[in-house]
């Protein structure tokens, strides 16, 4: 008897340990933390560039769809995907051959953050793209999406990240352990681009 109910009770556990996912090995300490480094500039973002003695080239512009803004004497310059600092001196450098004042100094700002997009799909009350002035968490993304809905796996969210060298990531997210403050490394800074999945 007794060696019946040790062996009903080793069955249960192990079906229990079946059914919930296992810890997650994820490096999250390796993700890139957005707020830690330069801004990248992203299509739809407001920029405004100052050249120091030539205010006829001054300009305040948005960053085209194709990634590129249009200066007074240069023209068409990429600027998607750089960051200020790296524009500055893209345009430094164009301008070279024009103005020969080595003392003018360019200046790049952002001054609007159109360009920050992610998205929260699946089990949520609200799934849908959430545009933001400021970098966010995936705790902060979710509470944008309303939270789970009754029917989520709270404990096995994907987050999809795409890789700049083309394909996507998949990052496992343990939404009930960051929700309870348990596992807060996976509460990771979403990039420009993200999706966070609810099955």
């Amino acid at each position: 008897m007794v060696m019946r109910n040790l062996l009903v009770l080793t069955t249960l556990v192990t079906s229990l340990a079946a059914c919930s996912p296992p810890p997650s090995n994820f490096p999250y300490e390796r993700e890139p933390d957005p707020r830690r480094s330069e801004y990248v500039i992203g299509i739809s973002d407001r920029l405004s560039i100052r050249v120091w003695k030539n205010p006829e080239l001054n300009t305040d512009i948005e960053v085209r769809p194709d990634g590129t803004i249009t200066m007074p004497l240069l023209g068409d310059v990429r600027a998607v995907n750089l960051t200020p600092t790296e524009l500055k001196k893209e345009i430094g450098k164009a301008l070279a051959q024009y103005v020969k004042d080595a003392g003018a100094v360019v200046t790049v700002a952002v001054t609007e953050v159109n360009s920050y997009k992610i998205t929260v799909s699946g089990n949520v009350i609200q799934p849908g793209v959430y545009p933001s002035r400021q970098f966010l968490t995936v705790a902060d993304a979710v509470a944008l999406a309303g939270g789970p809905n009754r029917f989520a796996k709270v404990n096995e969210v994907i987050l999809i990240r795409p890789n700049p060298k083309g394909g996507v990531r998949r990052i496992p997210i343990d939404y009930e352990a960051v929700q309870k403050g348990e596992s807060m490394q996976q509460n990771l800074v979403l990039l420009r681009g993200d999706t966070l999945f609810f099955p």
